[in-house]
């Protein structure tokens, strides 16, 4: 299976790139991953709702142009459907069972993402009502497809 997962921002944090890495290298045994890092487009202060709509327009389109055509497409949406990781677990392995091998995980800015990407999507799911940064979102993201992983394998470390 190939995972790629799409996201807006560069990760500046040792921490965070660590974190990455070490899901990145847990993850080669179960599946071929890429991360796909787009620049951010700058957010001035008071942004009106009309600047915000631009700004998320043009960071999704860069979005698009990474996505290929054969991908099943997950955006991660604050209105979004919220699974258990046992639940994204299955739904991961169901698409493997119908073919659906290459799979593109969607991060958006600190904005969110823009309509174009939404309605590009096959699924959006949303991990919690809480707001994240988007930097830390990621290692969150790399840990719960590797719990998926490791569920789907029936190996232990889902507790």
């Amino acid at each position: 299976m190939n995972i790629t997962i799409i996201c807006v921002g560069k990760i500046k944090e040792k921490y965070l790139k660590s974190a990455i890495d070490e899901y990145t290298k847990r993850l080669s045994r179960y599946c071929k991953l890429s991360i796909v890092e787009l620049g951010d487009e700058k957010t001035p202060d008071n942004a009106s709702e009309k600047q915000e709509v631009l700004i998320k327009e043009k960071e999704g389109e860069a979005i698009l142009k990474s996505i290929k055509d054969n991908m099943f497409v997950i955006a991660l949406e604050l209105k979004g459907n919220m699974l258990s990781s046992e639940e994204l677990s299955n739904f991961i392995m169901d698409l493997g069972v119908k073919g659906e091998s290459n799979i593109a995980f969607i991060i958006g800015g600190s904005l969110g993402l823009s309509k174009a990407v939404l309605e590009r999507s096959n699924y959006k799911l949303c991990f919690s009502k809480m707001t994240f940064p988007h930097q830390l979102f990621r290692v969150m993201l790399l840990e719960q497809v590797y719990r998926g992983f490791r569920i789907i394998s029936g190996e232990p470390y889902h507790k």
